[in-house]
């Protein structure tokens, strides 16, 4: 007994955090735990999670979606749109450069595998400090999540020489690291910062981020915390068969996927995905979230903004279109990934002052590459 008195709070924090996950790393509640039992307490809170529609409210999404869809953009302009989609994603960060992004740092609860396993203890500390001092922020994916915590940038972390990964020779950037992760799609870097700071203390990570970009690049490039030793942002366009990445087929262990495949045009999504899968190491991952069928956001648009079918032209010129759970899960299987997890994430969204309620569904999915017979039955035998 004494023994365990001495033992750090945190300890006991790092054993509470760890309960959240199953064997396999999965949340044992995932996608949020706020659940709205009492009708009349729907204002108490910004957002509530596991929202099941009603049927009528099913209906009435469809019907609205169905509405929307009915006048479609002329062809010679989709065209347009499709050749200038990095003008118009150039003109959408020159705007936003300085508001709007915040750093992502719900993605170490909802995916934990991005990370190291040295990685993942100094996450866990930081989450439950976080909770510890009462301060939960709204787990909104939607790129409005608050920035007032940011993960690993404890005293420790911004005070050491974060450790480089070193060039050798002819070798690709990032040859010696034993763990690479990939960003694809990294915007103003609300996903890299997070990532590099979470790993500022741990040898031999490196991470890649890409944008269709350049005025993406240039902001992620520009942070104070970016460090070129331990991370290399390029402009790519993922959706371009052609275009060669910076490191071989088969080198990464983690690819990130948030918020991107749906700005594609959705004949070139299944392409997309499949080179990104050859990029993987066996048993690496992708962690994916993207917008679902049926979210405020494609509700909200009027006649004359649907270029085909779930697909839509915003106000600037980008583009985005809406998922279901099957259409993923084919997505990536036919890649040759095994699905690992494919959750529909449903909330309910409401603006307290004004008494109104909206509805968010996104898509939240992890696959994985397989590992060879001949591996995957000496790791069962071990087992």
């Amino acid at each position: 007994m004494r023994l365990l008195k001495r033992l750090p709070a945190s300890f006991w924090g790092i054993i509470r955090f760890s309960q959240r996950f199953q064997s396999n790393g999965r949340p044992t509640a995932p996608l949020g735990s706020r659940i709205l039992l009492d009708p009349d307490k729907v204002f108490d809170h910004n957002m509530w999670d596991h929202m099941q529609w009603s049927q009528e409210e099913e209906e009435r999404a469809k019907d609205k979606a169905r509405e929307n869809s009915l006048v479609r953009i002329q062809p010679e302009l989709q065209d347009k749109y499709e050749s200038e989609a990095s003008q118009y994603w150039n003109e959408f960060y020159k705007t936003h450069r300085n508001n709007f992004f915040k750093d992502r740092n719900w993605l170490f609860l909802e995916f934990p595998e991005i990370l190291p396993e040295e990685a993942r203890v100094h996450c866990m500390e930081v989450d439950t400090r976080i909770r510890e001092d009462n301060c939960c922020c709204e787990n909104n994916p939607a790129i409005k999540m608050s920035s007032a915590h940011n993960v690993g940038s404890c005293s420790d972390c911004s005070a050491a020489t974060p450790p480089s990964v070193k060039q050798s020779g002819d070798e690709f950037p990032g040859s010696d690291a034993t763990y690479r992760i990939l960003e694809v799609g990294c915007g103003a870097g609300n996903s890299v910062i997070p990532i590099l700071r979470a790993t500022c203390n741990i040898p031999r990570v490196f991470l890649y981020c890409c944008d269709f970009a350049s005025e993406a690049v240039e902001l992620v490039k520009s942070h104070p915390f970016f460090d070129p030793s331990r991370c290399l942002a390029f402009v790519h366009d993922v959706s371009d068969d052609a275009s060669p990445y910076p490191f071989p087929d088969q080198s990464l262990d983690i690819i990130l996927i948030i918020f991107v495949l749906a700005s594609l045009h959705p004949d070139r999504i299944q392409g997309t995905v499949n080179r990104l899968a050859r990029l993987l190491k066996p048993g690496g991952m992708i962690l994916f979230r993207d917008y679902g069928r049926y979210d405020l956001s494609q509700l909200r648009f009027k006649k004359g903004a649907c270029l085909s079918e779930n697909f839509y032209l915003r106000k600037n010129g980008t583009r985005v279109y809406f998922f279901t759970k099957d259409e993923i899960h084919n997505l990536f299987s036919s890649a040759g990934l095994i699905e690992v997890q494919n959750e529909m994430d449903q909330r309910l969204q409401v603006n307290r002052k004004k008494k109104m309620k909206m509805y968010r569904v996104w898509i939240q999915s992890k696959f994985q590459k397989p590992l060879p017979m001949s591996q995957s039955k000496q790791e069962s035998c071990s087992m």
